[in-house]
């Protein structure tokens, strides 16, 4: 059975070509998007089992407006998020919006580990796959 279809929705070149590796060598197929709206057009083209989204893209809540869009078509409400960011930790952690993070499975801040990159996928695959 192939592995799942992973979307990498980051602005950040270095932390996509890294993060795809990672997955890959792991097995599964990597699709990526540098924005949320590119994010939404990859999501209807490539249906991917998991999105791993960036927080600060285009804008400062770029990730959590993708996110948004995402819970609220019927289409892609289901599919798991982990948002990424390496501002949890800062001054702009107080612009995410509660209410913002329902439909996202988890949050990691860079820099990633890949073992946790993978542990988190693998969780949350088998959590959606039961």
């Amino acid at each position: 059975m192939p592995e799942a279809k992973i979307l990498i929705v980051d602005d950040d070149t270095d932390f996509v070509f890294v993060t795809k590796t990672v997955l890959k060598q792991n097995g599964y197929e990597v699709v990526s998007a540098g924005t949320g709206n590119q994010g939404m057009t990859m999501l209807a083209r490539e249906n991917p089992q998991l999105v791993i989204l960036d927080v600060i893209m285009a804008s400062v809540l770029d990730g959590f407006t993708m996110s948004r869009r995402m819970a609220e078509d019927p289409a892609f409400k289901d599919i798991p998020i982990i948002m990424v960011t390496s501002v949890a930790n800062t001054d702009y952690s107080t612009l995410f919006p509660a209410d913002e993070t329902a439909n996202i499975s988890a949050f990691l801040t860079k820099p990633i580990k890949p073992a946790d990159l993978i542990e988190k996928v693998q969780e949350i695959l088998s959590k959606k796959a039961k």
